[in-house]
């Protein structure tokens, strides 16, 4: 059997022709510069790729990848997104969507994406806000954000992203800032080789119509102390001396500083990605600034069969005793009669 040979790419063999008519300064390049570099890392062909997005500024994604896309519409990626996925399951599925498209009217087709484990990707831009619309408080607008639809600072408790996903059954959950390219570009390469749903959540900045939203932890000068990069099987350890870390208190994630009251790095938790019970995985996709550091990295990843491939192994067991074997048999199958 002869060998399959897959081209070396580069990231230019991923950038279609198209202009991005993103505004300047928006985070959604330095998402698009990510993905571009992460599938040159996959060994999969072009060919391979597609790109399914719903509405909103994040949802053009699918024009400036020169791979096979689909723009679908409000809040439906994740439907066609499955489709896709169920119809051929060779392909390397990405679905591209805010935190409006997915989580609002498309809140039922995301939790139930994630719920099935369907093999795609999903990287969620979240800005808390509504862009493409022009500024109306979206399902992850902080209480008591002005907004035009908030003129008085909305009322609402906001999503968790991370929280909804782990509620929803997820394996695979993953948090990342959009301008950190290196991180990023490592998140997506591992959802990619993640067998189910893998859902990326992307702090990601609208210099329009929420600008600064996410500086309070993303902001360079900042970051090392307000954020932590989980690494599996790594002691969960930040700042900008690597002289904090977690560690668990009862029920509650605490943080210490090492050197203090005996702490060493021997007494930090170990994170654990895979680890099938969510508890402590659940807290630190909850973890808020000032009180704690905001998680980023893979905080979950455990395998789990997956939808597409149940149903086909369903079909596959179905058609042994199936005495309907083409469309033949189906025409005259059951009660059937001539017209003359």
């Amino acid at each position: 059997m002869a060998e399959t040979t897959v081209t070396q790419y580069t990231s230019k063999d991923f950038k279609s022709d198209q202009e991005v008519r993103w505004c300047p300064g928006c985070g959604d390049h330095a998402v698009l510069s990510s993905v571009q570099k992460a599938l040159t890392e996959l060994g999969i062909p072009k060919e391979k790729f597609a790109f399914i997005s719903g509405i909103g500024c994040s949802s053009r994604f699918p024009y400036y990848m020169n791979t096979y896309g689909f723009h679908g519409i409000h809040g439906r990626a994740s439907a066609i997104a499955s489709g896709v996925k169920i119809a051929n399951p060779e392909l390397s599925v990405w679905q591209i969507t805010g935190d409006g498209d997915a989580l609002a009217i498309g809140g039922n087709h995301f939790i139930h994406v994630v719920r099935r484990n369907i093999d795609i990707n999903i990287i969620l831009f979240n800005n808390e806000i509504y862009g493409l619309t022009k500024g109306q408080y979206s399902p992850t607008s902080s209480k008591g954000l002005v907004t035009k639809t908030s003129p008085f600072g909305t009322i609402e408790e906001p999503f968790s992203v991370g929280e909804l996903v782990i509620g929803a059954k997820g394996k695979f959950f993953a948090r990342t800032i959009d301008a950190n390219i290196s991180l990023s570009t490592q998140i997506y390469i591992e959802a990619a080789k993640h067998k189910g749903t893998s859902v990326i959540e992307v702090l990601q900045n609208c210099v329009i119509f929420n600008d600064g939203i996410h500086d309070v932890v993303a902001d360079k000068e900042v970051r090392e102390e307000r954020t932590i990069v989980l690494k599996h099987g790594e002691p969960m350890i930040f700042g900008k001396g690597n002289d904090k870390g977690l560690i668990l208190d009862g029920l509650k994630l605490k943080v210490v500083r090492l050197g203090e009251n005996g702490i060493t790095e021997n007494s930090l938790l170990v994170h654990d990605a895979t680890e099938p019970n969510p508890g402590i995985q659940y807290m630190l996709a909850n973890m808020r600034y000032p009180e704690y550091p905001v998680a980023l990295g893979v905080i979950r990843a455990m395998t789990g069969p997956t939808y597409e491939t149940a149903v086909e192994d369903q079909i596959k067991e179905v058609q042994k005793t199936a005495r309907i074997k083409s469309m033949e048999d189906l025409m005259n199958s059951g009660s059937v009669w001539e017209v003359e």
